[in-house]
This record gives C-alpha cells, sequence and structure tokens, in this order.
C-alpha cells in the first residue's frame, strides 16, 4: 500500500512539473509567410494591431502549413493570448511589429493558461482559423464574441440612415452586454467593454450615458476581482472605470477630498505599472537569449559576440586565430541554431 501511494504522489507532482501547453494547428502557406507569433495581452486596449514586446514566441510551418507551439513557460492562470501571421518583409518586420501597422496580417486572440490543448483547424473563403478544439472551455469565448460582432455589422448594413444607427446602437449595445454575461467568463465580457467602450467607436457616447445609470460594470468588476484578483486587467479596468465615472458625473465625486491627488495616483500607478511591464517584458528576452546561447558551443559563442560587436568574417578569424572558411562555418552553426538567417534577424533577436 504505501508503494503504491509514493507511485500515485509520483504520477500526480510528475505530471504537474512537466504540464505543457500545446497550441498547434494550420495555416495557408501560399497566403501567409511560413512564421506564426504567439503573444501574450496584458493590457486589454492593445487587442489589435501588431505589438513586438507583446510576442513571446514564434514557429515556422512546414510544407503542409503545420505550425505548433509547445512549452510550460506560460502563465499558470488564464490569460489572453494572440496568434498571428502577416505579410511584412523580413527587412521592415521588427518596426512594422513594434509600430504596429503591418497591414496584410490576420490574428486570432483566445484564453489560455499554462496546461491547454488547443487545435487551430485550417479553415476556408481566405480566412486563416476556424473553429478551436480546446480541452479549456473558456479558450473559444472571444471566438463566439466576434461572431456575434459579424452578425451585428450585417444588421447595420441592411440601411445606412441615422434612425437606423441609434435603433442598433441601442439594440447591440444590450445584446452584446447580454451575451457576455452568459459566456460565464469576465475576460469575454472586457473583450466586449474595451470594444463597446473604445473613444473611437460609434458605441461610445451611448456607453458613457449608459455608465450613469447600469450597475452592470460595477458588477463586472467584482466578477473579475473574484475570477482574476491582482491581475493586470482587473486594475486596468477599476481605473479606467473611475475616471469614466468621474467624467459623466463629476458632482457625485465633489467633497472635501482633493480629486486631483487622485488622479494623481492613478497616473503614478499607471507608470508603474508600464515599468513593471517594460521590466518583465526585457527580463523575459534576457532569460530567452541566456536559453539561445546555451544551444551553442564555446567557439561559436565565441562567434556569437564578435558577430554582435559588428565584426567582418575576417575580424573574427583573426580574434579567434582561426581561419576565414572556419569562420563561415560556425557562423552557419549559428544561424541554423538560432534559427535566423542574417545578421540582422541575429542583431534583432540578441539587441533589447
Amino acid at each position: 500500500m504505501r508503494h503504491l501511494l509514493y507511485i500515485l504522489i509520483f504520477i500526480c507532482f510528475g505530471t504537474a512539473a512537466t504540464a505543457q501547453h500545446n497550441f498547434k494547428g494550420y495555416i495557408d502557406n501560399n497566403r501567409w509567410q511560413n512564421e506564426v507569433y504567439l503573444s501574450v495581452i496584458e493590457d486589454y486596449r492593445t487587442l489589435d494591431g501588431i505589438n513586438d514586446e507583446q510576442i513571446i514566441t514564434k514557429t515556422s510551418t512546414n510544407a503542409d502549413g503545420f505550425f505548433q507551439f509547445t512549452g510550460n513557460q506560460l502563465d499558470p492562470n488564464q490569460k489572453i493570448y494572440k496568434l498571428h501571421v502577416d505579410n511584412c518583409t523580413s527587412f521592415n518586420q521588427g518596426s512594422n511589429h513594434f509600430e504596429g501597422h503591418c497591414t496584410d496580417s490576420k490574428d486570432i486572440l483566445f484564453i489560455a493558461k499554462r496546461t491547454d490543448t488547443i487545435t487551430f483547424p485550417l479553415s476556408f473563403d481566405a480566412q486563416m482559423f476556424c473553429d478551436i478544439i480546446s480541452n479549456n472551455p473558456r479558450t473559444a469565448a472571444f471566438i463566439k464574441v466576434d461572431s456575434l460582432k459579424e452578425e451585428m455589422k450585417f444588421a447595420y448594413s441592411e440601411f445606412r440612415s441615422k434612425a437606423n444607427r441609434d435603433l442598433n446602437n441601442k439594440k447591440w449595445f444590450k445584446t452584446l452586454q447580454d451575451f457576455g454575461e452568459t459566456l460565464d467568463e469576465p475576460l469575454a465580457e472586457l473583450y466586449i467593454y474595451a470594444f463597446l467602450s473604445d473613444r473611437g467607436n460609434q458605441f461610445h457616447n451611448y456607453y458613457l450615458e449608459d455608465l450613469k445609470s447600469n450597475n452592470y460594470y460595477d458588477e463586472l468588476l467584482g466578477r473579475l476581482q473574484d475570477d482574476y484578483p491582482n491581475s493586470s486587467y482587473a486594475k486596468q479596468y477599476e481605473a479606467e472605470l473611475t475616471s469614466d465615472k468621474f467624467i459623466v458625473s463629476p458632482s457625485d465625486y465633489k467633497s472635501d477630498f482633493n480629486w486631483t491627488y487622485l488622479l494623481i495616483g492613478l497616473l503614478i500607478l499607471s507608470l508603474l505599472a508600464n515599468v513593471w511591464f517594460i521590466t518583465s517584458v526585457k527580463k523575459r528576452k534576457a532569460k530567452q537569449q541566456s536559453q539561445a546561447k546555451e544551444q551553442l558551443t564555446k567557439q561559436e559563442q565565441n562567434v556569437l559576440d564578435l558577430l554582435l560587436d559588428n565584426k567582418t568574417n575576417k575580424d573574427i578569424a583573426d580574434a579567434l586565430f582561426v581561419s576565414v572558411s572556419t569562420v563561415k562555418t560556425h557562423v552557419n552553426n549559428v544561424y541554423k541554431k538560432l534559427n535566423v538567417n542574417s545578421r540582422d534577424e541575429l542583431k534583432s533577436l540578441f539587441n533589447s
């Protein structure tokens, strides 16, 4: 009996220690470059566009367009992730990702945690993804919301009049909120909130009016704090909600207390959050760089350091007392192990 107990403990803890995510699927290699990127979204206001600072890793597809991401580096708690492909040129890809203006791209947002297994099957009609198969029932919540938004777009396109817009604004605003609650996933509701409250969205004015009398927003804050306590999502939403409430009902905030201090405090908190986020990204990148270097031999690491120092092959040969042909062999090995094709890509990988 004691031996059986030890075996069960070993199985349970061994499985937990090696728990990994497994995200896989297909893309159309004829339509997209054969690289797929995985990003984590900490700021729900950056769901759209491409942000180099949010990219965790990338992988290349095989000849059939198959891709796969595995490992145990993801957060054990639920977070918002993004897969994206694009046709940015290799030369401009870094700047395009950072500035988020690659026009020819497609992405999919989903909810996941470290232990999830998710399949993204090949779709049709020039779409990149279709139905998601996952062991996590919350994974596809964003896809369901997007499907409803597509239905909404069709309703708006029937008649392009102000009267039609006003009626649809009221109808779809409530429809989206109610649908979010039925999903039983606060992050999906947050996705809807980000859409409805976006200052560039036609719903924004309706949102400000709704905020004056609807308890939904405070209830959503409670759900976020219960399911995702101390998360960046809950903190950011609470700060935005407080700010917007002050905008729509400043008289409710009149008191002996100097609210300037609160706004300054929120600003400082936002700055600290940004500093923390940037620092964590840099630490993650430094760890990735260290792991990348561990793949190389000592001599290849020496070659890598000299390449990053802008040394020519001849300079490297002189510094290491080897022939130029030997240097070329080392350089090719470095490129192959680090999955790059040029010095520029190598510098992009190791420069913060």
